[in-house]
């Protein structure tokens, strides 16, 4: 795959796809005074280099009914049964994220539930996973950051 190069047309674009993936490109083109075809070839190069990868949407779970949040580190008997775990972890949709780390836990979940009632439901479910040998959770009380651009802006001015 050839090296691709932004320049200050492709941060706009992006910049406006982060805060709503589902802009049309003639309102991108109309503020950028830039054609919608212009915009179109440019995101379709972005998507063949890799730089965007899909499209997301967020939902409000809060307003679903899933408003609590826990982080649960999942201890391993034994590294080995790594994969083995991760698949059970997918069959509980509760758990939205989980990483493979290294340090203290040997997989780390992010787990969205109705209450505490219902996340120890969750965590007992991790726990009972075979081959985990412990789990240990801390609870979220709020999301103080979460920010797409932050790290996007960054990267753009020390290109």
């Amino acid at each position: 795959m050839a090296k691709f190069k932004l320049d200050e047309v492709d941060h706009q674009i992006l910049d406006m796809l982060i805060d709503n993936t589902r802009v049309p490109f003639t309102d991108i083109a109309k503020k950028l005074l830039i054609s919608a075809g212009t915009v179109h070839v440019r995101v379709k190069k972005m998507e063949d280099a890799g730089i965007i990868k899909g499209s997301s949407l967020t939902l409000d779970y809060k307003k679903l009914g899933y408003s609590f949040i826990a982080y649960v580190g999942v201890f391993l008997t034994n590294t080995s049964q790594t994969h083995f775990v991760l698949a059970r972890i997918n069959d509980i949709p509760f758990v939205t994220v989980a990483h493979v780390t290294t340090g203290k836990f040997n997989v780390f979940c992010k787990i969205r539930a109705k209450n505490t009632e219902h996340a120890k439901d969750i965590i007992f479910m991790l726990d009972a996973i075979e081959g985990v040998y412990r789990t240990e959770t801390m609870i979220s009380l709020e999301e103080s950051l979460n920010d797409k651009k932050r790290l996007m802006h960054d990267i753009f001015s020390s290109i």
